[in-house]
Formats: C-alpha cells, sequence, structure tokens
C-alpha cells in the first residue's frame, strides 16, 4: 500500500499544534499504513509519485498559501502532470481571515493535476481555538482509513 504523505508548511507555534493533530489522527486510525510528514521545502516530485494519498496543511498568508507551498508545488507540477491524476488529496488551511484565496489557488493548481479532493478544505479561520486541533485530528484519520481502506 502506497504511503499517506502530508505536506505540511508549519511557521507558527499554532500552525505545528494543527500539523502534529493531522499526524496524530492519521497515526491512530492506521493499521499498516505508512505515513510521511514532509515539509514542503523538502517535499519533492518523488515523494509525491510514491503517495496514496496526499494531505496539504498551509497557513493563509496575504490571502494565499505559503510561499513554502507554493514553492512545492513549482517544483512537483510538470513532473507529476499526467503522472499522478486522480491523486486523492485534503487541504487544510491555517486561516487569520477567510481563507478563500488560499483554497481557491490550491484548488487551482490541484485541478490542473487532475487531484481528487475527498472533502472540501478545512479551513481554521479566526483567532485559534483548541476545537481546530480536534477538527484536525478528525481530518488526519479519515484520510488514513480512506487510504487504508480502499474508499480512496
Amino acid at each position: 500500500m502506497k504511503p499517506l504523505l502530508i505536506v505540511a508548511h508549519a511557521p507558527s507555534e499554532n500552525t505545528r499544534r494543527l500539523v502534529d493533530a493531522l499526524l496524530r489522527g492519521a497515526q491512530a486510525m492506521r493499521e499498516s499504513l505508512e505515513i510521511r510528514l514532509v515539509a514542503p521545502l523538502e517535499a519533492g516530485a518523488e515523494d509525491v509519485l510514491q503517495a496514496g494519498a496526499v494531505l496539504l496543511a498551509t497557513p493563509e498568508n496575504l490571502g494565499y498559501m505559503s510561499g513554502a507551498m507554493k514553492d512545492f508545488f513549482d517544483r512537483i507540477y510538470y513532473p507529476c502532470l499526467e503522472r499522478t491524476e486522480g491523486l486523492p488529496y485534503a487541504l487544510m488551511v491555517r486561516a487569520g481571515h477567510d481563507g478563500t484565496g488560499t483554497c481557491r489557488a490550491v484548488q487551482s493548481i490541484t485541478g490542473g493535476l487532475r487531484w481528487r479532493a475527498v472533502r472540501e478544505p478545512l479551513v481554521c479561520r479566526g483567532p485559534f481555538r483548541e476545537e481546530f486541533v480536534e477538527v484536525c485530528e478528525e481530518l488526519g484519520g479519515l484520510m488514513a482509513a480512506g487510504l487504508e481502506a480502499g474508499i480512496f
């Protein structure tokens, strides 16, 4: 079974807590699934090509994804184009504002790659709340369970 790849940019303590929750949720649901957490500046096309599903996590920066996440997409786009069509993915955005621009940008790129969103983006909006940790843990679990069960 191909691994779940979590590509996450966590420049702040609160964003790191959300990424940790994604990972914790994924690990709690797995039985035989490999889970790989890689920072966007370290992740490459080979990581994506080997993945069974991708979980993306980025903060909203000036109404857009983080520069590190954009760099990730810039480097993997053409090597993965036509080779990862249908790849299941989910997106988590830590948004200080509304996250709309960030979601639109990621969906535009993943649409070009023809990846398949397994759910609507999870946008943790506004001031940090503890409930963000819970919903991120649920998303990590959903991705791992769905991949392991062959649902996507």
